[in-house]
């Protein structure tokens, strides 16, 4: 077993995780040490009412593990979530497109992550440059063009400049990331540019960059003739709404639209609800058979729910947004 344990900043983040959390989070440290850094150094196990954080790379223990409880804070204090209830049909489309919106998600999830490290001093020029590392050893070089590890190299060049925005020797590091990958650095930093342009301190902030990135991510894969991944339609992302947003109706909210997605739960066809400002995936649900063959009784039923009444009702987690409401 190691003999690795927590600095006092990760273990002051654990204590207050612990303090919100039902069960009990625990973190647990390995022996491999490959001087490196990428973010699947960690892993997240739910073993009944525990969280158990089994950092396999100790390269940067408390940076690795810090990170990590950061994805488990975000949630316990309301930040949005990100939820898979829809499918395509084809189980390894649907990993595959889960794996590429997860990491989506993750990008705007660590600019708040990486803040919150920064302010405790657990991102030195050590942790700078063995992250550096770890993107060379997931990356190849782009030579004469794209290839098939485009939008690969997008996201990790993404998360690299939200990695190193605040970084006093970031010149060095995004100096040769451009050499490397000169066609997926244009894009991510234009990207980034558009979409991370003001400061993520708040749920609402946080949701509104992860649907612009859905979008822009979108918008970069169709320019290099690649398949966009819909995450619009295939990812439900957590609302944050005000609390006289949850007390009108779904109608005035939502738009409920026949997707070509199977619910997951049910298996039957999917019926989206879309966000009729944002656009974005906010909720699955299945349609009685009595509703799909014709009958509209069932979707006004649905339209006139308050939206707290449709969210409760699917179990589904929201945040409230604190505004000031005439």
């Amino acid at each position: 077993m190691s003999d690795i344990r927590l600095g006092t900043a990760a273990k002051e983040l654990l204590d207050q995780i612990n303090q919100m959390y039902p069960g009990e989070v625990l973190v647990r440290f390995g022996d491999t040490k490959s001087g490196y850094v990428r973010h699947d150094q960690a892993t997240r196990d739910a073993l009944g009412s525990r969280i158990v954080v089994q950092v396999t790379d100790v390269t940067a223990p408390d940076y690795t593990a810090t990170h990590e409880l950061m994805h488990i804070l975000l949630p316990l204090v309301g930040f949005p979530q990100i939820f898979f209830h829809g499918s395509f049909g084809d189980e390894k489309l649907d990993e595959q497109l889960m794996i590429m919106t997860t990491s989506l998600y993750n990008v705007i999830a660590h600019e708040v992550v990486v803040t919150e490290q920064r302010r405790h001093h657990l991102i030195n020029e050590t942790v700078a440059k063995q992250y550096a590392l770890g993107v060379g050893t997931t990356l190849t070089k782009e030579d004469n063009g794209n290839d098939d590890e485009a939008a690969l190299r997008l996201l990790i060049l993404l998360d690299a400049l939200v990695f190193y925005a605040d970084d006093m020797h970031k010149t060095k590091y995004l100096k040769q990331f451009k050499n490397d990958y000169p066609i997926a650095f244009k894009a991510a930093t234009a990207i980034y540019k558009d979409v991370l342009g003001s400061t993520i301190d708040s749920p609402f902030t946080m949701h509104r960059a992860i649907v612009k990135l859905f979008k822009a991510f979108d918008k970069q894969m169709l320019e290099w003739d690649m398949p966009k991944l819909h995450s619009t339609e295939f990812v439900t992302v957590s609302s944050v709404l005000s609390q006289r947003q949850l007390r009108m109706q779904v109608r005035q909210i939502f738009e409920v639209f026949h997707s070509e997605m199977l619910d997951k739960q049910t298996g039957e066809r999917a019926y989206v609800g879309l966000n009729r400002t944002t656009r974005q995936n906010s909720f699955v649900l299945s349609v009685p058979d009595e509703a799909t063959g014709g009958s509209t009784e069932w979707f006004k039923q649905l339209y006139d729910m308050s939206v707290e009444e449709l969210f409760d009702s699917l179990a589904l987690p929201y945040t409230i947004r604190e505004v000031a409401e005439s």
